[in-house]
Parts: C-alpha cells; sequence; structure tokens
C-alpha cells in the first residue's frame, strides 16, 4: 500500500514520458543539453535556411573575392566573392538530410536484419551473419569511396550508399538485443496459442526493442555527418557548387586557406560543434533511456528521490 502511494507520487512528480525524459535531461545531464540545443539549432538552420541565409549559395560575385569577415559580411567572401556564412547556413542543410535519411536508412535495414536473424535463428543466421562478418572486416571509408566512385557522386547515392553500409554493420546490434528478449516467457506464449511469426515480431519483439533502436539511432548520426564530409572532402561525396561542409574544406578552401583562412575555420569549426553537440545529445538519451546504466531509472539521483519519498510516506 505504501509502495503503490510511493509510486502514485512519482508518477505524478513526472508527468508524461516525454515531459519527463526532457526534466530529466535539464537536471541531470547539462552537456546532454547543451548537445540537444545544438542538435536543435541544427535542425532549425536546415529547415529555414532559405530564410536565414542573407545570399544563395552559389550566388558569386556578391562581394569582393577573398574579402575578410567585416560588417556585411560576417564570416567572408570566398575566391568567386560568395558569402561564406550563407554557404554554412545551407551546409547545415545537407548534413541534416544526409544525417537523417543515410540513418534511418540505416536503422530500417539493421532492424529487419537483426530481427530475422535473432527470431530465425539456425542455418540462415549462420549464412547472414557470416556475410555481415566479411563486410565488417572491409575498411569504412575506402569501401565507401569506391562503391560512391561506381554509383557517382551526388545526395541520393550518399544516402543510399551509407544507408546501406551502416545497416549492414548495425544489425549484430539489433540481433543481439533480439536474442535477449527472445526467451522470454510472453514470446513463448504467444506462439503457444498459435501466433504467426510476423504478429511476434511487429506486436511483440518490434515494441520491446524500440528503445535501444533509439538510442542506436542517436548514435550514429553523427557519424553519418562526419562520414558524409570526409567523403565530399575527398572529392566523392556532395559534388560542388553545393556547399557541404566538408566539401568547403577542400578544393578552394584548401588552395586558399593561408590567405583567407576564414574559407575552412568557419565551415570546420560548425562541422566540429555540430558532431560534438549530436553526439552528447546522443550519449544523454542513452543513459536517460536505458536503466542499466547510471543515467537511467537506476540512478543515483532517482534512487535517492524515490527513498526520500518513501521515507516521508513512512512517517506520514
Amino acid at each position: 500500500m505504501r509502495e503503490g502511494a510511493v509510486d502514485s507520487a512519482d508518477g505524478a512528480r513526472g508527468g508524461s514520458g516525454a515531459g519527463q525524459f526532457f526534466r530529466r535531461l535539464l537536471t541531470e545531464k547539462p552537456l546532454g543539453t547543451v548537445g540537444a540545443v545544438i542538435t536543435l539549432l541544427l535542425l532549425l538552420t536546415g529547415i529555414f535556411a532559405d530564410v536565414l541565409a542573407p545570399y544563395g549559395f552559389n550566388e558569386t560575385e556578391v562581394g569582393d573575392f577573398l574579402q575578410p569577415p567585416s560588417r556585411q559580411f560576417w564570416l567572408g567572401t570566398d575566391n568567386l566573392g560568395r558569402d561564406v556564412l550563407s554557404r554554412v547556413i545551407y551546409g547545415a542543410r545537407i548534413s541534416m538530410v544526409v544525417g537523417l535519411a543515410a540513418t534511418t536508412v540505416s536503422t530500417l535495414i539493421s532492424t529487419a536484419i537483426g530481427l530475422l536473424c535473432g527470431y530465425w535463428g539456425g542455418k540462415f543466421d549462420l549464412v547472414v551473419q557470416r556475410f555481415v562478418d566479411g563486410w565488417m572486416c572491409l575498411p569504412y571509408l575506402p569501401i565507401l569511396m569506391v562503391v560512391m566512385a561506381i554509383v557517382g557522386p551526388g545526395l541520393l547515392g550518399l544516402i543510399i550508399v551509407m544507408g546501406v553500409s551502416g545497416g549492414i554493420g548495425g544489425s549484430r546490434f539489433s540481433r543481439s538485443v533480439v536474442i535477449n528478449i527472445k526467451e522470454n516467457s510472453y514470446l513463448e506464449a504467444s506462439v503457444a496459442i498459435g501466433g504467426s511469426t510476423s504478429r511476434v515480431l511487429f506486436r511483440h519483439i518490434l515494441p520491446n526493442i524500440l528503445a535501444p533502436i533509439i538510442i542506436s539511432f542517436s548514435l550514429a548520426v553523427p557519424g553519418v555527418i562526419l562520414g558524409e564530409a570526409s567523403l565530399s572532402f575527398l572529392g566523392f561525396g556532395i559534388p560542388p557548387p553545393a556547399p557541404s561542409w566538408g566539401g568547403m574544406l577542400s578544393g578552394s578552401g584548401r588552395r586558399f586557406m593561408f590567405n583567407a583562412p576564414w574559407m575552412v575555420i568557419w565551415p570546420g569549426l560548425a562541422l566540429s560543434i555540430v558532431v560534438y553537440g549530436v553526439n552528447m545529445f546522443g550519449d544523454a538519451v542513452r543513459d536517460l533511456l536505458d536503466p542499466r546504466l547510471r543515467g537511467g531509472a537506476g540512478s543515483y539521483r532517482a534512487q535517492g528521490s524515490r527513498r526520500r519519498a518513501r521515507e516521508r510516506v513512512e512517517s506520514a
């Protein structure tokens, strides 16, 4: 009776799941909060790039060539007279689109492979996992460069290639999660009463692995953004004149970096801040959603609050 009163009090204070998550993010994860703000700024900048950018990303001769930062051009201009600030803002849109789209494709593929291999097992799992082992033995960036050289540079091809590559390697994680819950009694009961394979997979297993999948998604986004920048820097990603941050660091950026260092400083700084922020937010999401970690439901702060609430109820 007393523990029920404590749980009711905790639930009343916690509010909804999303509200409780953000409350704990603010109170327990200051770096995660900073990362969430950076991630939100990336999303808003990418969505409203047309409104925020003072010039077009390929609008040439808006100012003098290689003009340093000034009141009119806050981040200076490049060798073609284009506004660097506008190109950095539009570069956020490319990073947002590639990061979210490629990670979504990767998550769908890895979840599908993990569900089938983890649930069916046997020879099917053996054959698929040996293919996954072989794929994971290959160096990541050179393989992407080879495939992109065959497919050709472009946004759609880059999303598909990075998504498929990440999905094959990431299937090992989702498979392990499925195997971990496959022997639970509720799954055995569902099979015993005649539940079909699709029903077991989508009604019982998939909802129970959504939290690890969300965590994996949030942790994979910064790696995809960095991978896109690396490919664009090497000339295998987004072709010019699209203002990818990696592409801005290459080509004319490398050629004029000593005469106009602002051409590489600002896109490099934007890339570093975004990758750091999304990483911190992903770590916070992992800590808050995984109860096995200290930041989850079993955190010291959560345990202390429950203990104090129980003591108040007992004293009453």
